[in-house]
């Protein structure tokens, strides 16, 4: 008899660890509290590394079906002076498919497929140690048992406080996101300055960063550091309130940089939390957490890359684990899980005190660390 297994969170890690179980015809209950796919916007763009995301799709069966969705074209990465002058403007090779990108809207697309999401199933809290399993309770006041339940719901999980209660705490940088529309027709100058991929601005303890995703589309990002109340005089519904201050904070830049946030539609405020580093708990038969819910850490590229590998890696040892009970199986993985994402946590961490620092040298001296030229 096959173990009743439920994944909470339908994003990249739940998606990826029902949909590599459904490649082994192992049924799985996927729960999400948004009440439809499109229900809200799905996000920017996402690089999916040769080792990690792309990996885990390799895993699902789903990599040429990347392939011919994403954008190798999108890994060119221009980084400028605050007086416009452009200090370096690397380049893929047309051949060059290590972190190519694709929106995470089709991304979701791909790899919802034929999986049977339950929308709008929000789970409030998980019960271990149970007779008949893991009682899991519903928004809407129902309760359900199963064998396994994955904690796959991002940042402020609610399946999370079953093994650690350990909670997200405030990086001291925050980030204020914008979007262009049609750039190519709308903003032309613009879009050259994007390029392809992306155009970044290192300045004293502050960034701009643009990056392109498909159709026309352009993510911009305003990253500085401020205590978590810095807007409380300011009304964040407010749009140009919010770009009247992001202009005064970036006073002093090159008119051609502040053009993308003067374009921008609507702002939209993200706060930078992360877990501790090193974030592990004691093993809880029947629960586990993937992605987010395990090692929230700074919005490097890393993030979702890993949490989509460890969804594949754990439907596999289930799915085809040789002779391992379903509780050993899980066991194997948080410990694999652990020692992997504390090194990209510190990577991550490090990497954002790097990138918006008080010598913006040092976010030039990591991108040539990083993508030598």
């Amino acid at each position: 008899m096959r173990h009743r297994i439920a994944v909470v969170g339908g994003g990249p890690a739940g998606l990826a660890f029902a949909r590599v179980m459904h490649r082994h015809d192992y049924p799985v209950a996927v729960l999400e509290r948004d009440p439809a796919p499109d229900a809200r916007p799905p996000g920017g763009t996402l690089d999916l590394h040769e080792r990690l995301g792309q990996l885990a799709l390799d895993k699902a069966g789903l990599l040429a079906e990347l392939q011919a969705l994403s954008r190798p074209e999108g890994q060119a990465m221009r980084i400028l002076d605050t007086d416009g002058t452009v200090l370096r403007d690397w380049r893929p090779r047309p051949d060059d498919r290590a972190n190519p990108e694709i929106d995470r809207g089709q991304l979701r697309d791909l790899l919802l497929g034929p999986l049977d999401v339950r929308w709008g199933q929000g789970v409030t809290q998980v019960v271990p140690g149970n007779r008949d399993g893991v009682l899991v309770q519903f928004a809407d006041g129902r309760q359900e048992t199963f064998d396994l339940v994955v904690g796959a719901d991002g940042a402020w999980s609610r399946i999370r406080p079953a093994v650690s209660s350990v909670t997200p705490h405030y990086t001291g940088v925050t980030s204020v996101e914008t979007s262009l529309d049609d750039v190519d027709t709308r903003h032309p100058d613009l879009a050259r300055l994007i390029g392809d991929g992306s155009v970044a601005v290192y300045g004293v303890n502050r960034s701009l960063v643009a990056q392109r995703n498909s159709g026309g589309h352009v993510k911009v990002y305003a990253k500085f550091r401020a205590p978590l109340d810095w807007h409380t005089d300011l009304d964040l519904a407010d749009t140009e309130a919010v770009r009247s201050s992001l202009l005064a904070l970036f006073d002093g830049w090159a008119a051609p940089v502040l053009e993308l946030l003067s374009h921008g539609t609507a702002f939209v405020h993200r706060p930078f939390y992360v877990l501790p580093v090193s974030h592990t708990w004691a093993h809880v038969p029947g629960v586990t957490l993937l992605g987010d819910a395990a090692h929230l850490m700074p919005p490097l590229g890393a993030g979702a890359n890993l949490a989509m590998l460890e969804g594949a890696e754990l439907a596999e040892s289930i799915a085809t684990g040789p002779g391992e009970s379903l509780d050993e199986a899980v066991r194997a993985f948080e410990e694999q899980m652990w020692a992997r994402a504390g090194r990209w946590a510190k990577i991550t961490t490090d990497g954002l005190e790097r990138l918006v620092s008080p010598d913006p040298a040092e976010a030039l001296a990591l991108f040539d660390q990083v993508q030598p030229s």
